[in-house]
């Protein structure tokens, strides 16, 4: 008893330490596995109120093995009838007869397989025999999905494996549940960030744009927007807001209205458009400091008068050369004293791109800065000629170069940081 207790600890300790939903039904599926003897396995995670997330997770199966289970007839299977809410959903025991032969009869706690022949003919392309099922059923919201592990051979657990089992999946289902809320407050403010940002860009002509953006899980302060001003004149503009969550999102989207509105008024002066917004971040957010870059743009004339924040330097990417453009550094906003940064003016060639970026990208390598600012360069000039044309072919090429595999295991990326991009190519 005292070695099951030590186990269920150290399990349910490693569960606890999972940080969000994908990593918990993971971690859920191994220690199941170990505890009822069964070396595959798959959660499937649908929640009774139909608010989502839907998801299923294989353990020692791929895409493929995975997508074969789900063409077997959820009644036929114990797992499928505990999704349903069928009469015998109590999952348990189901052991796959040999072909041929008659259902064998079940064991504790279970009962033997129907004979379904897609069952039998997926059973016997993975490899497996019998499973062990059971239901994830939380207190505050119900059914919240079902796991189940499969043998390789004719096998159930023994009454000792099975009460281990059910105190664990007691346990997990309890965090599942709160996994599965974090997970669907973070869609929510994902969503309300997206829809701060532009819905689509203006079509310009003499430029063609492009941008990506990737929140973080906990919902940043990173944007871009690009407007159209008078006499055939266009705005670009990123920035960062300190902080994570819906304050940060928040103070984002105020901000992002406040420059609109100072760009429409006085957008070819990017030093008075920020430095308005430097006084309205003192007045109105004392605590909190943000980066910007403000580029007024000429497309006719191919002229940009651009002036940043304590913001990163754009990058301009050409056939004949990559370079990043020589800004005069200065402090975040709501950290001047007085405005002393000049702007800066640059006349792209034709075929030229000049990239907007927000420093998310470079701290989400997990490098030095120095090291990062090597690495998106070599990116920005190892495009290929065929994607030099499109803008956003641009971004998708330095977005795959730069990141590393988004593996949330490996500890030298920082998943946490928001990710923007916004590339303008000039004609």
């Amino acid at each position: 008893m005292v070695s099951d207790l030590t186990t269920l600890h150290e399990l349910t300790e490693r569960l606890a330490r999972a940080s969000d939903l994908d990593s918990s039904l993971r971690e859920f599926l191994r220690a199941g596995a170990a505890l009822v003897g069964a070396r595959r396995g798959l959660v499937v995670l649908e929640p009774s109120d139909g608010l989502g997330p839907s998801t299923t997770i294989g353990l020692g199966l791929g895409r493929a093995d995975l997508g074969h289970i789900e063409t077997v007839p959820r009644s036929a299977t114990s797992y499928g009838r505990i999704l349903d809410g069928l009469p015998d959903a109590h999952g348990g025991s189901e052991v796959l007869p040999e072909p041929g032969t008659a259902p064998a009869a079940p064991g504790a706690g279970g009962y033997a397989a129907p004979v379904d022949p897609r069952h039998r003919e997926v059973a016997a392309r993975l490899g497996y025999a019998a499973s062990y099922a059971l239901p994830l059923t939380a207190d505050a919201t119900g059914r919240l999905g079902a796991a189940v592990w499969l043998y390789d051979e004719q096998a159930e657990p023994s009454e000792r494996q099975r009460d281990l089992v059910g105190l664990y999946v007691r346990h997990a289902a309890e965090h599942l549940a709160r996994m599965v809320e974090v997970d669907r407050s973070r869609t929510r403010l994902a969503t309300v960030a997206e829809e701060l940002l532009p819905s689509r860009l203006p079509r310009i002509p003499g430029v063609q744009l492009a941008a990506r953006h990737h929140t973080g899980p906990r919902g940043g302060g990173d944007w871009y927007d690009a407007l159209p001003l008078p006499e055939g004149a266009m705005g670009l503009a990123v920035g960062s807001v300190t902080g994570s969550g819906p304050s940060a999102v928040a103070a984002m989207g105020r901000l992002r209205a406040s420059l609109r509105a100072y760009a429409v008024m006085e957008g070819e002066d990017p030093v008075a458009v920020l430095s308005d917004l430097e006084l309205l971040m003192r007045l109105t957010e004392p605590a909190r400091s943000a980066t910007a870059l403000f580029a007024y743009c000429e497309p006719a004339a191919r002229k940009i008068i651009l002036a940043g924040a304590g913001h990163t330097p754009p990058l301009l990417i050409g056939e004949r050369r990559t370079e990043y453009v020589e800004t005069t550094l200065s402090a975040p906003l709501g950290m001047l004293a007085c405005w002393e940064a000049p702007s800066v003016e640059i006349e792209p060639a034709p075929g030229e791109t000049v990239l907007l970026y927000t420093d998310g990208l470079l701290r989400r390598t997990g490098d030095p800065m120095d090291r990062a600012y090597a690495r998106l360069h070599a990116a920005a000039a190892g495009v290929p000629r065929s994607a030099r044309e499109d803008p956003a072919a641009i971004c998708d090429h330095i977005l795959r170069t730069v990141l590393p595999d988004e593996d949330p295991d490996a500890p030298s990326t920082d998943p946490d940081e928001d990710v923007v991009l916004l590339a303008a190519r000039f004609d």
